[in-house]
Formats: structure tokens, sequence, C-alpha cells
């Protein structure tokens, strides 16, 4: 059935888009001073920003629409022989907004003019979601920390912070988490000029364009229209800016430091942040009403004083086998800890000190007492860049085309100072995110506006290991399989820990990541109608060395005090793995159909269905398992590896029947939409809204990951009570990350599955609004 998904991209060429599209449209009614409408009136609209004009004369009921426009401030004209002509400016159109203007004609002689400076405040009166534009100036002046534009989400109604969790991490580019109306922190679908703009990783946001280069945004919820797709929370439509027949820049400079900054009132100090943003945006034409262009970047460096860590260390007389000063009450608090485990009064010889430990206590830090303390802080320095550049060409009344680049750059410097072992926290990281966004829009007659959007994305994740030492290099016997730091966490009395934030070798890969969409609007009396498609090619190359150069703990188990432990060599804990990678890809189609049937002046009645089948992630080398209950009943193991647990099958397996997924495609997956909207009046100051209709969602890349983590793709082994010199001298047979063919499912081995019922689950959402201007 996949071959069937390349086949349809040929069919929503002619059909149709999934995605919304970063345009608006004015409609509304012609009247003369009686109130009776009057039909073939010419309406021209001209953004006047660009000269780009569309026009359209009135229906028999009076009526017009023009839909699909670029946005941006607007004059409206409307004539027709034997009526005055009516102007009015100061109109602006926000990202998918619905702008009714009512013209009243008066009879007149040619040449006279009625012009209205007048802004249109309305409440909207045709689409049946609810949402909020977050337009220029508040994009702009609002006082936003770090200057990125996804805070501002959180101005619009039911939009909350849940918490980062698993899904925004040093895996990832950066960003901010949004729950909107109750829903999953990445169930917002992010577009930017109509292009899907998401992570595959995890579903959230790529870094989008700082607020200088940005137009507006818009944030919509409840029951969207079906030509909305891809996540179920809502949609947040963003645009760039574009140039204009007149040259327009700025350039900026954001400084923080602690001189410039008061101090927090319960702080004893000021901190050390010192960050400086600064950049420019420049925009104009190429050659005037036609070409135009836009550019602008921002880059960000930020550095902080390394706060203040206390760690504990061996001392001089500890090196030597005496602990009585470190055992004490003075060191371990409230009353001494007598140590065994070969220690007479806290004393032993030296020749019964582990000489791995001893070696790797070279290179840790000078003490600044005899209870070992020493003080460490992280670094904490990044850089930034943010660019963007856009052309618009406006070939002809009938023809317009944009094509726009932004991207992220982030470097994050590594925690390790290159001196001190305890200030390895997190691993540098080199992060690279862009895409290319190119639209289409062409008009066919008067009353059919065609609109094309083509994109792809990339993200490049690279973390950087530090250049430090592994337990095998200080002569333990064992095989590191990558990275150069060992994890150490000393604990039970005072101690220290090495690693154990980000420092984990490990890059992601997400790319090129294909889209295309089309969207015909159709204007036909009183019904617009709308078809749309979309289909859309994710895949992510991931890999990651966790575990894979060891990890060990010493809590005073055997001793009664951790750093005891470590110095006689006695590790409570050694973990170690595989590297491994897994390279996921997914599909995405969608078709829909719409109409916003304006019933009479005062009732819109919305109606619409979406096909967004559920295309399963799959594994390209086909890493995935899943665990059935009958067969593990029935005790029966899989002949693709045959010493797996029973009930465990693979790709390959008779009884594994999607493929190389963890969950069969759904293509038959429908989502009906209906609403209305009234307004009592018919005056667009007063709305009721009522709605109801479905939709789907679906998990992000890094979701299965886990059934890559262990036997037989991959395997991590924990034992307890182990040698600090020879970690696996006790494990029964060979590990099988150190000899993967002959031993896929070792000892002490854990295997991760999940069942293969995952698929798109319906959202139902109701909806009941009165909203008032």
């Amino acid at each position: 059935m996949r071959s069937a998904v390349l086949s349809l991209c040929g069919l929503f060429l002619v059909c149709g888009v999934v995605w919304a599209q970063a345009t608006g449209q004015i409609g509304g009614t012609i009247h003369d001073a009686t109130g009776a409408v009057i039909p073939g009136v010419e309406i021209k609209v001209t953004q006047t920003a660009t000269g780009a004009v569309r026009t359209v004369a009135s229906r028999e009921d009076g009526r017009y629409v023009l839909p699909t426009l670029p946005l941006g401030p607007y004059m409206l004209e409307a004539t027709k022989p034997g009526f005055t002509t009516y102007i009015q400016t100061g109109i602006v159109l926000q990202v998918d907004s619905n702008l009714i203007i009512d013209v009243p004609l008066k009879v007149g002689a040619i040449g006279e003019e009625i012009t209205v400076e007048a802004s249109t405040s309305q409440v909207e009166t045709r689409s049946t979601s609810v949402g909020q534009v977050v337009d220029s100036l508040r994009v702009a002046e609002m006082p936003l920390n770090g200057r990125n534009p996804i805070e501002l989400v959180f101005l619009a109604g039911m939009a909350s912070s849940p918490g980062n969790g698993a899904i925004n991490t040093v895996r990832n580019y950066p960003t901010i988490v949004v729950s909107v109306a109750g829903g999953q922190g990445n169930a917002v679908s992010y577009q930017l000029d109509g292009t899907i703009y998401q992570d595959p990783y995890n579903n959230l946001a790529l870094p989008l364009p700082f607020p200088d280069a940005l137009q507006e945004f818009k944030v919509e919820t409840s029951v969207l229209q079906p030509q909305y797709g891809w996540h179920s929370g809502a949609t947040v439509n963003a645009v760039t800016k574009s140039g204009s027949n007149e040259f327009h820049g700025d350039l900026f400079e954001f400084l923080r430091n602690g001189a410039l900054n008061a101090r927090d009132f319960f702080a004893l100090k000021r901190d050390t942040l010192k960050r400086n943003q600064f950049g420019g945006v420049i925009g104009g034409p190429i050659v005037k009403d036609k070409l135009f262009f836009f550019g602008g970047y921002q880059g960000t460096i930020q550095r902080s004083d390394p706060a203040f860590n206390t760690g504990w260390v061996p001392t001089a007389a500890m090196l030597q086998g005496d602990f009585t000063t470190f055992a004490s009450a003075a060191c371990q608090g409230p009353q001494a800890t007598p140590l065994t485990g070969g220690f007479v009064n806290n004393r032993i010889s030296p020749a019964l000190l582990n000489p791995v430990a001893l070696y790797f206590a070279k290179t840790l830090p000078t003490p600044l007492d005899e209870c070992g303390t020493v003080k460490y802080g992280y670094v904490a320095n990044q850089n930034e860049g943010l660019p963007v550049g856009r052309i618009d060409w406006q070939k002809s009344q009938k023809h317009s085309i944009f094509g726009r680049f932004s991207a992220g750059t982030l470097k994050v410097a590594s925690t390790f100072d290159g001196k001190n072992p305890l200030s390895i926290n997190t691993y540098g990281v080199e992060d690279l995110d862009y895409q290319f966004g190119i639209g289409d829009t062409y008009l066919i007659g008067t009353n059919i506006v065609n609109s094309l959007r083509l994109s792809a994305s990339r993200t490049n994740i690279v973390k950087i290991d530090d250049n430090y030492a592994s337990l095998a290099d200080f002569g333990a016997d064992y095989t590191p399989l990558g990275g150069k730091v060992i994890n150490f966490n000393v604990t039970g009395g005072l101690g220290f820990t090495i690693g154990g934030g980000g420092a984990v070798p490990g890059k992601s890969h997400n790319g090129p990541n294909p889209s295309i969409s089309d969207d015909i609007s159709w204007v036909k009396g009183s019904h617009q109608l709308g078809f749309g498609g979309s289909f859309y090619h994710q895949g992510m190359n991931y890999w990651s060395g966790l575990n894979a150069v060891g990890s060990m703990t010493f809590d005073g188990t055997t001793t009664g005090l951790g750093l005891a432990d470590l110095l006689t060599g006695n590790a409570r804990t050694f973990s170690q793995g595989t590297r491994y990678g897994f390279y996921t890809r997914q599909n995405y189609a969608a078709l829909y159909a719409q109409d916003s049937w304006k019933v009479n002046r005062r009732l819109t009645l919305n109606y619409g269905v979406r096909w967004e089948p559920y295309l399963a992630i799959y594994y390209k080398q086909g890493q995935i398992h899943y665990v059935d209950p009958e067969l593990f009943k029935q005790g029966y193991r899989s002949p693709v590896f045959s010493n797996a647990p029973a009930g465990v099958i693979f790709p390959g397996d008779p009884h594994y029947v999607c493929g190389k997924s963890f969950s069969c495609d759904k293509w038959v997956d429908f989502f009906p939409r209906v609403g209305l909207a009234f307004d009592p009046k018919g005056d667009g100051k007063m709305t009721i809204r009522a709605s109801y209709g479905m939709a789907g969602d679906r998990p992000h890349m890094f979701y299965p990951n886990q059934m890559s983590f262990g036997p037989p793709f991959g395997n991590t082994i924990q034992q307890s009570n182990v040698n600090l010199s020879n970690p696996w001298a006790t494990f029964p047979g060979v590990p099988g990350f150190s000899a993967p063919g002959q031993n896929p499912m070792p000892a002490l081995g854990a295997v991760v599955g999940i069942g293969n019922s995952a698929k798109n689950a319906p959202f139902p959402t109701f909806g009941f609004y009165v909203n008032n201007t």
C-alpha cells in the first residue's frame, strides 16, 4: 500500500491543501441606500505596500468574495456606472482572517467619490474555529525573554506550558513546549508561510524567525475547518515579512548584563548572565510593483560565570589509606561513620587500594580542606544565529510566487573546562535547522484561486565528545565502545558526580523532509468550496552511545562511605551498552473537501470531511519488534531470533503483519466537521457559533526508540557489586554488545516492546461561542 502514497502526489496537484494558508480574504455585500443589493459592481482591492491588484464583480445577490489574498494593508474601491465610486482605506488583512466589508453605494454622477478611512473591527462571522492573531505590533513590541516568538502563543486563550518532559532535550534544537486547550505539548501544528514547520524528532516547532522578521501569526483551536490537519491540539500559522515598493529596515542591539540589570529581590547578588542580541532587517523593491526582497539576521552571544558547585574528592591522607578525618563527625555530619570492609579504625593498608582508582584520583582537583572539599562550575556559553530571506514576485495580476529560506544555528559549549573532570556534565552541541519554502498562487478566472506550496527542511543535532579519558585509560580491563567520559556517581556520604547530564555521545539527522500541498478555493454562488490535499515525507537517522563508555556508582555499600568504596574498587553498579542507531521514516497523506455556505446575510454553514489515513512510522532496517500476548501464552519463539523470549516477534516472522512498522497502516480514516456561525444583526458586531468535529493525531518519530535500545538491536547490561579493575569478571557468558553475532540475546538483557495497535486516534471536539465587539 505504501506505493499508493506516492501515486497520490499527482492527484494532489489538481485537487488541493492540508496546511493552513498564510493568506486571508475579503468579502461582503453591495447595497444601495434602501438596502437593495446591487449586482455587477466592480470591486478592486489594492495591496498598498506592493501595488498588487485583485478584482471581482458582485453577484446577483450583491455579494462578493476575494479569497486567498496576501496579507497586509489594502484599499478597496467599488465602481458601477450611475453610482458614486466608493473607496475605503485603512484595511489591514491578517493571517487566516475573513474580513466582511459591506459597501453602501449612492446614486451619483461619474467622477464622484466617497472615501472612507476606517479600520475594520469585527468579530469572526464565517469560521467556527477559535483563534487569535498576534499582529506585527505585538510581535515587535512585546518583551520576550530571548526574543523567541513562540512565547507569544501564550497570549492566546487556553495556551499553557505543560513542561518539557522527554520531548525537549539536548537531542533537538531547543524550543518552547506549548499546550493549547488541554492538548498534548506536541499536538500543535506549526506552519510558516503555509508550509509545515516542525521537527520530526518531537513534533515541536523548528526555530521561528526573530520578531523583526515575523509579520504575524495566528493560533487556532477547537473545531477547525477540514483543511487543517496533522495534529489535533491547535494550529499556529506564522508569516514572514515581505518586501514592498519602499525600502524599509532596522538595526537592533539588546544587551543584558549585571551592570544594567537589577538584582533579583530574593538573590544575594546580581546574576552573571551576559547576553548580547544584535542584527537587522532590510526589505524593498528589486523591480517596482513586480519583484521584492526581504532579508534579516539575528545573532545571540550568551556568556555566564559558572555557578559554584561543591564536591568532595580524596585527600592526600585518604590516598594513603587514612580515612580517620574524612569519616569523622567533623566531615560527615552529626556523627562519625565507622568504615568496614577491610578498614581498621578507619584505616586500610595503601596496598589494598585499587590501582585504577588511584590513577584516576590524580586527575581530580586538589581539595581545599581535610574533608576533601572542592569548588567547581559548569561553563554555560552559547552562540546562535537566525538568518531569513524572502523573494516575492508579482508576475501578473493573476499570478504571484514567493520563495523563503530560514534557518537556526546553535553552538552550545561543553560544561567541561578542559582541566577538572568534575565540570563534565553536558557535552557541547552543534545544531543546524533550516527550511526552504516556495509558494505559487494563481487565479483561474475571477472566482477560482489555486495555491501551491512546496517545502523541504533538515535538522542536524550533533553532540561533541569531551576529550577526557575512560576507565580503560586508567587501567581497567574492559573495552569502552564509544566516548571518552566515564559516568561516575559517588554517593553515600560526601562525594561527587562526573557526567550524568547530557554527557552522552550521539547525534540525530532529519531530512530533507519534503512536502507538497495544493489548495483550490472556488466561489460558486453563495458557496465557497474548498478542495485540498497534501503529501509529506519525514525521516530521522538517530545514533547514540548511551552507556557505551560505561557508568559506575559507589554508594558505600561495602565500606560505609562512597569515596572509600571508590578507592578500594568496590562499585555498587556498573552499566555498559552498545552504540546503537535507528533509521525511521514516515509518509503522511491527506485530502479534504469543504464548503462555507452563506445561507443568508446572517447565517453561514460550514461543513466538510477530511481523509487522513494513519501511515505508521517504519524502520528502514527493520529494527522493530512487538510482544504478542497470545503467542506468549503458546510459548511461540520467533525463527528470526530463536533465543528471544516467547511472544516477541520481528519483521520477517510469519506472524509479524506490519512490515517494518511497530503498527499497521490504517487507510480508512475520515474526520467529519460541521458548524454554523450566526450574526444576529448582520452588522459583524456579534456572532453566535456552534460546531462539532473529529481530528486525528500521530506520534513523534522518537516515540518508539526504546525498541532499538534493547536486544537484539542494542543492549545495556547492568551488574551489581563489581570490581573497578575488571567490571566484567563475574559476568556469565559473553556480553551481547561485545560479540553481537554470537549472542544477540545475552543474560541480563531486557527486551522492550509495545503492541501493534497504534493508530490515528480520533479526538471529538465540540464548540459553542458568543463573541461581541
